[in-house]
């Protein structure tokens, strides 16, 4: 599998590149502090294509493929990687479920708007007692008529009190477990939505991530997609994508670390020499680029894979288990070359390792990608 870049994947890198570093760059330090959501520059991802990247054009998304959205969603994690996540949330779990779920209906009421950067989509599947173990949901949705009764709390919900519409997983016939579990687009405006909680987070921070109450919010039935009991099988299909994602977030991070150590082992210097010079800094900066490297490869593989048509889950969680890791070793490593500078917001490298850590918890964690990984193997 050879990985030789198109004419329009580097174009595609290139803008994202640039975008990232003049529009996004400036107000990233501030908006970390403050923790202020990038609204504006959100409306621009969307003008740009970048929020509905892999949804066909006729769907109001830009129609390029899976390894051009892994490229730009990598410039724009470099920078900052809040705004890559919202990216990510919005590409992934939203519009590419609509994308391959979605009704004729639903494509033309949520997805076009969605893909264009019109709307801005949130994902609901974690609760307080259902994280990791997604079958156990506790937010109920009953049948009414032509409508749903929603009732419950939804934790951790990226974009949540930004998002003109969440695809919100609920229960709609618990004696069915897994398979009495459907999804519901429940768009911002419904009576009995609310908006319960913005967490004070230790990275990410100019992202928006809040817990989500439902009180008889009442859900159209056309607003369902896919079958009733088609929930928990499109969550799982869903966060597949969505690793590849939260994998190329990661290695954004990780390649900005890098980047930031290389420059500051330049031009420090220590004994007379820039520390560059010292075989301890070059065995560290060996070892970053050697690991990005490799974790880029598994997340260019199961990219292909996924554009191919292929199998491509056991890659997925392999990307973004070691890509995460990765980041935060990176961070890590690139504090340890700045030293005692590497411990200030100014050199930025420690907003690098509050931003990697996240990596390896959300849209499943690494101990949950090592199941994922092991099951496919051992299933045959």
């Amino acid at each position: 599998m050879i990985f030789d870049l198109t004419e329009t994947q580097l174009m595609i890198q290139s803008m994202a590149r640039k975008f990232a570093e003049e529009e996004i760059a400036p107000s990233s330090i501030e908006r970390d502090e403050k923790g202020e959501f990038p609204y504006e520059i959100v409306k621009k991802m969307g003008e740009l294509g970048f929020m509905g990247m892999i949804v066909p054009e006729e769907h109001g998304g830009a129609g390029l493929d899976v390894m051009s959205y892994v490229l730009a969603l990598t410039e724009i994690s470099k920078v900052d990687a809040s705004c890559g996540v919202i990216m990510s949330v919005n590409n992934s779990l939203v519009c590419q479920g609509l994308t391959l779920w979605g009704n004729e209906e639903q494509k033309e009421r949520f997805l076009k708007p969605l893909a264009s950067g019109k709307m801005l989509g949130a994902f609901a599947l974690s609760e307080p007692e259902a994280g990791s173990d997604a079958t156990n949901q506790h937010t109920v949705a009953v049948r009414s008529g032509d409508d749903y009764i929603l009732n419950g709390t939804k934790n951790w919900i990226t974009n949540g009190s930004t998002a003109d519409v969440v695809i919100v997983i609920a229960a709609t016939d618990k004696s069915k477990g897994a398979h009495g579990i459907s999804a519901l687009l429940v768009e911002k405006n419904a009576p009995g939505f609310n908006v319960a909680k913005k967490e004070k987070k230790l990275g990410i921070r100019s992202s928006d991530t809040v817990s989500l109450s439902f009180t008889d919010c009442r859900v159209p039935a056309a607003n369902r997609i896919g079958e009733e009991g088609f929930g928990f099988k499109f969550a799982m299909k869903i966060l597949d994508g969505g690793r590849i994602g939260i994998a190329a977030q990661a290695i954004g991070i990780a390649k900005a670390s890098l980047s930031a150590s290389l420059s500051y082992a330049k031009q420090r210097k220590a004994f007379g020499h820039p520390i560059a010079d010292f075989q301890a800094i070059q065995f560290k900066i060996a070892d970053m680029a050697t690991s990005i490297d490799a974790a880029e490869m598994l997340i260019f593989k199961a990219a292909a894979l996924k554009e191919e048509g292929k199998p491509y889950g056991r890659y997925s969680a392999m990307a973004k288990l070691l890509a995460s890791k990765v980041a935060v070793n990176a961070a890590l490593e690139a504090i340890q070359i700045h030293g005692g500078y590497g411990y200030v917001q100014e050199y930025l490298v420690e907003r690098y390792l509050r931003d990697a850590k996240i990596t390896e918890i959300y849209e499943g964690t690494s101990e949950i990608q090592r199941i994922v990984i092991s099951r496919d193997l051992l299933k045959d």
